[in-house]
């Protein structure tokens, strides 16, 4: 071997001296650069995924268990009777509160929040009750249902006054008593029929 060669041969050894990790050391699979790009990968698929079901397939991801357990469902065209988990749209005031206080995301709602998941509690011409045990539907009252008076974060919440309501044409009341701190017409009152966008079916639920 020629003094040349043998150089070359050290710098080549030498090289991968330097290069190679140390025993049982794990190689970084991603660069600085590579790491961002994944982020920005995986966050636009988080973004994109809701719309890709919700578009295509009809779905809904709840991650909020307030009417019924947490999963994905399939939003159909269904009449929408009382005691029916259904997606609506909440008036725009209401729904600018909600996003205000982090109970609503922003979604494609006309008011620019996302829809709600809840349980058609009472159509028009039903008698409801709110009183300090809880809500009554046509003299039948639902369990767990009492009105909170702070919301998890200890700010006060408003609510609709206690009393007796009849439902006007045209409207419904919404409610999620599956958990005791949902935000639901105990506090907002009666919605727009026509803001309920279908019934809700379970695909998968955890």
């Amino acid at each position: 071997m020629t003094r040349a060669s043998e150089d070359r041969a050290g710098h080549a050894s030498k090289y991968r001296a330097e290069n190679t990790p140390p025993h049982g050391a794990r190689r970084k699979p991603f660069g600085h650069a590579e790491r961002i790009t994944a982020a920005v990968v995986i966050g636009l698929i988080t973004l994109a995924v809701p719309a890709v079901l919700g578009g295509l397939f009809r779905l809904r991801i709840t991650l909020t268990d307030s009417a019924a357990p947490a999963g994905i469902y399939r939003l159909i065209a269904a009449p929408a009777d009382r005691g029916v988990l259904v997606a609506a749209c909440l008036p725009a005031a209401i729904s600018r509160t909600g996003i205000t206080r982090g109970y609503l995301h922003e979604g494609d709602c006309p008011a620019g929040a996302e829809p709600v998941a809840k349980v058609i509690g009472a159509l028009p011409g039903d008698l409801i009750e709110l009183g300090a045990e809880g809500v009554a539907v046509n003299g039948i009252r639902f369990v767990d249902s009492r009105t909170s008076l702070r919301d998890s974060s200890g700010r006060r919440l408003p609510h609709e006054p206690q009393g007796a309501y009849r439902v006007a044409p045209g409207q419904v009341w919404l409610f999620g008593f599956n958990d005791p701190r949902s935000w639901d017409a105990r506090y907002f009152g009666p919605v727009p029929l026509v803001g309920v966008r279908g019934v809700l079916r379970p695909v998968l639920t955890w």
